[in-house]
């Protein structure tokens, strides 16, 4: 930021909308993750406004960050007690650096993107190659790539880069109608190449982004904490952990797959771990719980109700035989006996007794 005014009135904004996107059903994490890990502070007098932080790729305890606008074109690299162990200058006309990154090749994006006022023609991102060795570079080689968004200019903070094939990404900042912006792959460094828009940005102000590992997900930055989302054509976020207060401006992958660190826009600013936030699972469903139509219980209940009523008909089958067992001689007795008066009555002679062989 170009000023403390446009800081204190840019965190309210983000407050307010971090609240609002909370408020709005966003997936939160688990609701007792680890607590933040204070790892150091950037107390050299050089590194008056912290503005991005990215892990190195050539070494293994070295963070690259930068200076928020008014500084020269230049890369501070810092240990993980917070010294600063290179400074890497490259000749160029910087306006409004605001972010940094490191692919998976060991170079070096710092994205000259800040706008606060939104009226730059274009925004540029340089690029060069990680030092092999320790130590200060008076004069690096780098790479100019010069950008416009399709539909005007917007004020950004946030450069992403994706592991698996080093495309980039801007993500602009704003409280409303935010977006990500997608550089075409393998940009010309002749002429001025033209972004595309990717998607809507989720809910919030961002002030940093680092893809995860895996290319699947990313991690943005706001004010007051960090977001990971589920990257695709429509980036969801899935989970939000809070962050130590301050004016979050940077965030960076941690030691692990797990881990972030992020830091702020301060003189002396602290570098915190905080793990990246996750989906909380979903509990299982309880012993106790109503069977689904088609469970194995629910079965087993129709199979006893059919064994049932089968001992039902069976018995009423039986019954029924025996009732015929037990009237039949009486209906013949009384069949003879009806012939017989019949015989009487006509003057016939009476039908001779049935005998069993």
């Amino acid at each position: 930021m170009s000023s403390a005014g446009a800081t204190a009135a840019g965190a309210t904004s983000a407050a307010a909308a971090s609240l609002a996107a909370g408020s709005a059903g966003v997936p939160i994490a688990d609701p007792t993750p680890a607590a933040p890990k204070k790892l150091f502070t950037i107390g050299d007098s050089r590194i008056e406004e912290s503005s991005g932080l990215a892990k190195s790729h050539n070494f293994d305890d070295i963070y690259w960050t930068i200076n928020d606008s008014g500084d020269r074109a230049r890369v501070f690299g810092i240990d993980t007690s917070g010294k600063v162990e290179m400074v890497l200058n490259f000749n160029a006309e910087v306006s409004d650096i605001e972010a940094i990154a490191v692919d998976k090749d060991g170079f070096i994006y710092v994205a000259d993107i800040g706008d606060n006022k939104a009226n730059r023609d274009m925004v540029s991102i340089y690029t060069m190659p990680e030092p092999k060795q320790r130590g200060d570079v008076e004069k690096m080689t780098y790479h100019r790539y010069d950008f416009t968004y399709p539909d005007g200019a917007h004020d950004a903070e946030t450069l992403l880069v994706e592991p698996g094939t080093n495309q980039l990404y801007i993500v602009t900042k704003a409280t409303k109608g935010a977006a990500i912006y997608a550089a075409p792959p393998g940009p010309s460094r002749e002429g001025t190449n033209e972004l595309t828009k990717f998607a809507p940005a989720p809910p919030g102000v961002f002030t940093d982004g680092v893809f995860l590992p895996d290319g699947q997900q990313a991690v943005l930055r706001t004010y007051t904490d960090v977001q990971t989302v589920a990257w695709g054509e429509t980036p969801t976020v899935v989970a939000k952990g809070a962050t130590p207060l301050g004016q979050g401006e940077s965030v960076a992958l941690g030691k692990t797959d797990s881990t972030l660190l992020v830091g702020y826009d301060a003189k002396d600013s602290p570098v915190y771990q905080v793990p990246v936030p996750v989906k909380k699972a979903a509990s299982p469903p309880s012993a106790s719980a109503t069977p689904k139509p088609g469970t194995t219980s629910e079965a087993g209940t129709e199979s006893k109700k059919s064994h049932s009523l089968r001992w039902i008909l069976i018995g009423a089958a039986a019954f029924a035989l025996l009732i015929t067992i037990l009237t039949f001689p009486p209906g013949r007795r009384e069949r003879r006996d009806r012939q017989a008066e019949n015989a009487r009555l006509t003057g016939q002679s009476p039908p001779p007794p049935h005998r069993r062989t």
